[in-house]
């Protein structure tokens, strides 16, 4: 169906490509194992295994329900075995795999077959001006996919994620826009005292997962409750690990790495969040907010006196340090939120020796924060976007496709852009912005013939779904905010001196859910 609208509309991507350079493989695959250098740890520092412990195993079942549930249209690996062999013969292949997984498992050790990369460059931008505009891609076996997703599994029963409560990625009920609700409610609360400002500071990581210490990470996932075994077998899993650069036919020579974790691996975002678990704030006036490697500080300023965010800003540069994450000053920008009358600029943050960047407005997690908290800006894109996606619409519809077939199109293709998290900004619009998004579904409808829910009426349902969830999750840290009043019918509404608070999302929600 989807090659058959590409055909109706024309569509083109219009990615760009790697250029044809043979030299380009070799540079690239130096380029990326260039935190190979800064790993110091020794190259196989396994923990002991204590007397009597039992190593985790797979049973045949689970290995025969992860075979069929294989996307059979996922690129293969270096094996190149595709997918769909190893879905049709699942049954089949079970009992061999079962006993290769579980002597994995028993022995601490990966085959080097199953760890072998080959890395595709994606570039990030149709302007290419150097090796970092190419994003790394690892294609791994699918066998290996499936036997990280049983160890995914076996990991995290084995450890309380939720002990890291601002880490809101790869977690059950928790989102993107959970991560920027709780920054922007944290600034508006803060912003409710007299003589009262904020600083967010957007902390932007060079290469993230090409940059983890395998030691380290092993040592964290012990502490925090992994079996030795299971610590070794990560531990084997993230070292020696043949890596090389693929564009076209040209591949590169390949290179021994034992630092970082591919992207394109099960694992790696999972093992990614659990390093960064004991990354939180030292100062109660402080919040740091993570999504995988997206990080912000939240600096509750009071009194002009920022001593404890500037510290929270020095602890997150020697936490980075002894992690071994590099801080990309060019990316980090810093927002200051700050409505008094008598304001004047406060001095800069320093990180890595250079001033980070003030600006007025911040794309975070896909929404555009403004410094004075008004969604103008993201309003604006939200709906050049949408427009742009109408003009397929109307081809679909000169094409003759029926009312189902352009429902579903503009509810997967213009809606779900126009109506990204909702839950976030819409509540807080102005007039003129809510009318603009109103007139994108208006010109919709006349194209697809029937009636489209208003993104007033999505607002509020997701808001009422979305606060049920949280309600119910005593572990999210949003809980708190949705308390019962001592009749146990009603919760307790959150007081509110100034509008912005009043029509956020946390106030909305415990309104709609009395009301309800």
């Amino acid at each position: 169906m989807w090659k058959g609208i590409k055909c109706i509309t024309d569509y083109n991507t219009r990615d760009a490509q790697c250029p044809e350079d043979p030299s380009l493989p070799d540079a690239l695959n130096l380029f990326y194992s260039r935190f190979e250098d800064s790993n110091t740890a020794p190259p196989s520092t396994k923990l002991t295994i204590p007397p009597g412990e039992e190593p985790f195993s797979v049973t045949p079942a689970e290995v025969r329900r992860t075979l069929q549930r294989i996307n059979p249209h996922k690129a293969a690996g270096p094996d190149n075995i595709p997918g769909r062999v190893l879905k049709v013969c699942a049954h089949q292949l079970t009992e061999v795999l079962t006993d290769i997984f579980n002597t994995s498992l028993m022995q601490a050790v990966v085959p080097t077959c199953l760890k072998t990369a080959t890395i595709i460059p994606i570039p990030k931008s149709p302007t290419v001006t150097g090796l970092n505009d190419y994003r790394p891609v690892a294609l791994t076996p699918i066998v290996m996919k499936c036997f990280e997703k049983l160890v995914m599994t076996r990991i995290t029963e084995s450890i309380d994620i939720t002990k890291d409560l601002h880490q809101y990625a790869y977690r059950s009920n928790r989102s993107t826009e959970d991560a920027i609700s709780s920054v922007v409610h944290t600034t508006l609360t803060h912003l409710e005292n007299k003589n009262a400002y904020v600083r967010l500071l957007f902390v932007d990581f060079t290469s993230a997962f090409n940059t983890i210490i395998p030691q380290t990470l092993t040592q964290k996932l012990h502490t925090l409750g992994l079996s030795p075994t299971l610590c070794n077998w990560v531990l084997d899993f993230l070292t020696d690990r043949p890596q090389s650069v693929k564009i076209r036919n040209v591949s590169s020579s390949p290179i021994t790495l034992s630092t970082g974790s591919p992207q394109g691996c099960v694992l790696s975002p999972l093992l990614f969040t659990l390093l960064t678990h004991d990354c939180t704030a030292s100062h109660p006036s402080c919040l740091i907010v993570k999504f995988a490697d997206d990080t912000a500080v939240v600096g509750r300023i009071s009194n002009n006196d920022e001593s404890d965010y500037r510290q929270e800003v020095e602890h997150l540069e020697s936490w980075c340090r002894d992690n071994n994450l590099c801080i990309n000053g060019k990316k980090t920008k810093e927002m200051i939120v700050d409505f008094r009358k008598d304001r004047c600029p406060p001095p800069p943050i320093h990180i890595g020796g250079d001033a980070v960047e003030v600006v007025s407005s911040f794309r975070y997690l896909g929404v555009h924060i403004s410094s004075d908290l008004t969604w103008s800006t993201n309003t604006s894109c939200l709906v050049k976007k949408a427009h742009q996606r109408l003009y397929f619409l109307r081809r679909l519809k000169r094409a003759g496709m029926g009312i189902p077939v352009l429902t579903s199109f503009y509810r997967c293709v213009v809606e779900s852009v126009m109506t990204s998290c909702i839950t976030v900004w819409h509540g807080s619009c102005s007039a003129a912005e809510r009318k603009a998004l109103q007139r994108v579904t208006k010109a919709a409808q006349r194209t697809v013939g029937c009636s489209l829910p208003s993104t007033t009426d999505i607002y509020t349902t997701r808001c009422r779904k979305r606060a049920s969830r949280i309600l119910k999750d005593p572990t999210h840290p949003s809980h708190p905010l949705f308390s019962l009043l001592p009749s146990g019918r009603r919760l307790r509404s959150i007081k509110s001196r100034t509008t912005r608070l009043r029509n956020s999302f946390f106030p909305e929600a415990v309104r709609l859910l009395n009301s309800g």
